[in-house]
């Protein structure tokens, strides 16, 4: 047994209200820039709905993730070293800037400085990518509030995957319809496939904390691991040549801080903590035949911390005592193996993903309430669960590989709760049998209750620093004094302007910072190259890099 620590995320779908602020303050903190125009770390997506990039759930399609061969063995849905060395320089089973979409602004000059007239002046569209007029057509966020469901909705592959079952199961007519949202990050597996799919071998795992990050140095473009990521969260930065993707923070979970998605997020829905894992059953607990098998084999890897030969291998392994402490106080392990409420997203990709999800249960109590029945009686919840406006079958294709009776007894669980805390919140004596029902002590329950409803931001963030005899490991391989001022964007290199190596965004922050302590005005353009920081702005005029540079009219 090869004990290793991971850092994982649990989002409660029940909270998430789709205001999109982790997705905003994720863009601006990472993806601010040339050539990360199209580029979301984090979104949040309508379900039903075709998400970001359009359909990228369906891997008969982009070949993402996974598959069992033959002979029972783990291979790339994309093919061996042979079918790679054919494909390395073109691969066509990725998706184009059609399938996420065209950014733009808009022509903000014309508008503001347009003279008077007895015409409106209008803000037309300008491609980001060309600068020319285009025409909004899609977007990352194109199904917000089912906008359009009534045409795409169809599109949606688990809709269409429901329905070649039931013709029936899903319509689009307004008054049966339902919704929820999906916020989605990369979830930095426990088997990545867009690891093993990196010919230059620039993506990695880093050993103290799981988090996989591409090594820009290392990075060839060969955008294979667009291709093996199923969830199409690696991204292709069309000025430096190199693929981008989620950092989960990890200059701020170095220090104990949250995950700036997590940080800002409105609904406090998100937790972060540690798992312990066996690194020497990943590849079995993958490898399972049935998919329906695949969240158990996954749970069985998360080991007990309190398990004193788990800490006894974990110490042996190099794991500090101070994760091992965080590993027991961990929100994400008592939602994922010890209250069991909290689902992998698409467990059958075989990669082993660690932000996980509590499934929505909303609707139902207002539903029954709307009928004249008592919305949080246990037995009027349990008996609507099946009939609930978010189908099950829906959510179990997201979740458990179609497994409906997991999905059922998960929403059992957060149905009971909330029955069992109506007699609490009114002084009324509880009933035991409501958490026996599901399997759970009455301590369990409420414990559950407070983790999901009222939980402080030290419980719902339960981060350890890195260990001081890893700082070294950790710094930025440039210095501040290294650039003296001169911060071109990328510098020269072999292959001509702008191919050198990226400057670090402590770098330029340093410089920012510097330049907004020494004047009187906001940093320079110069200084930030065109990315908005608002860190560094102090409220009074214009920043920067807010709106694109426009050639002067003739």
């Amino acid at each position: 047994m090869r004990v290793m620590a991971q850092v994982g995320m649990v989002m409660n779908l029940d909270k998430c209200i789709g205001c999109h602020t982790c997705s905003v303050t994720c863009k601006q903190a990472w993806t601010n820039r040339a050539g990360t125009e199209y580029v979301w770390f984090n979104n949040v997506e309508t379900r039903p709905g075709q998400g970001y990039p359009r359909r990228y759930e369906d891997q008969e399609q982009w070949k993402g993730g996974w598959h069992l061969n033959k002979k029972g063995k783990l291979r790339l849905r994309t093919g061996g070293r042979l079918q790679k060395l054919f494909t390395i320089f073109h691969s066509p089973v990725q998706p184009t800037l059609d399938d996420y979409y065209e950014p733009w602004t808009y022509d903000y000059e014309t508008l503001i400085n347009a003279p008077l007239g007895d015409d409106f002046p209008v803000a037309r569209p300008k491609s980001l990518i060309t600068g020319e007029d285009t025409k909004v057509t899609w977007s990352a966020n194109w199904d917000d509030n089912l906008g359009g469901s009534i045409e795409h909705g169809d599109l949606d592959p688990i809709v269409a995957k429901i329905r070649q079952e039931s013709e029936e199961k899903i319509k689009f007519s307004f008054e049966q319809t339902f919704m929820f949202y999906l916020p989605r990050i990369c979830e930095h597996c426990l088997n990545p496939s867009c690891m093993a799919s990196c010919p230059s071998g620039a993506i990695y795992k880093r050993e103290e904390d799981g988090i996989v990050l591409v090594d820009q140095d290392r990075c060839r473009g060969w955008r294979q691991c667009i291709t093996g990521c199923p969830y199409k969260k690696i991204y292709f930065n069309h000025r430096s040549g190199k693929a981008e993707k989620c950092t989960f923070c990890y200059p701020r979970i170095e220090v104990g801080q949250p995950t700036v998605c997590a940080e800002t997020c409105v609904g406090r829905l998100r937790y972060i903590g540690i798992f312990l894992y066996d690194a020497d059953a990943v590849t079995a607990a993958a490898s399972v035949p049935d998919d329906k098998d695949l969240y158990e084999a996954q749970l069985e890897l998360m080991l007990d911390p309190e398990d004193p030969e788990v800490i006894r291998q974990a110490r042996a392994n190099g794991i500090p005592d101070e994760w091992l402490d965080a590993a027991r106080r961990s929100p994400v392990y008592a939602l994922a193996k010890k209250y069991k409420v909290a689902l992998p997203l698409h467990p059958e990709y075989r990669t082993m993903p660690m932000v996980w999800y509590i499934p929505p249960l909303s609707p139902i109590v207002d539903l029954l309430t709307e009928q004249g029945h008592d919305g949080e009686n246990r037995d009027n919840l349990f008996g609507a669960i099946e009939s609930l406006r978010i189908p099950i079958e829906y959510l179990a294709e997201l979740f458990t590989a179609g497994d409906t009776d997991l999905v059922e007894f998960v929403l059992q669980k957060l149905a009971s709760m909330r029955s069992y805390m109506r007699d609490v919140n009114l002084g009324r004596e509880t009933n035991p049998l409501i958490p026996g029902s599901v399997g759970m002590s009455e301590e369990e329950m409420y414990e559950m209750y407070r983790l999901l409803a009222i939980a402080k931001y030290d419980e719902r963030y339960v981060i350890p620093t890195a260990h001081h005899e890893q700082a070294h490991k950790l710094e930025e391989t440039a210095c501040p004094v290294d650039y003296d001022g001169d911060l071109s964007t990328y510098g020269s290199g072999p292959f001509g302007e702008a191919s050198g190596r990226p400057v670090p965004v402590s770098v330029e922050t340093f410089e920012a910072l510097k330049q907004r302590q020494s004047t009187d005005t906001a940093a320079s353009e110069s200084v930030l190259r065109g990315r908005t920081n608002l860190l560094n702005w102090d409220g009074n005029g214009v920043p920067q890099g807010m709106f694109p540079n426009q050639e002067p009219r003739s």
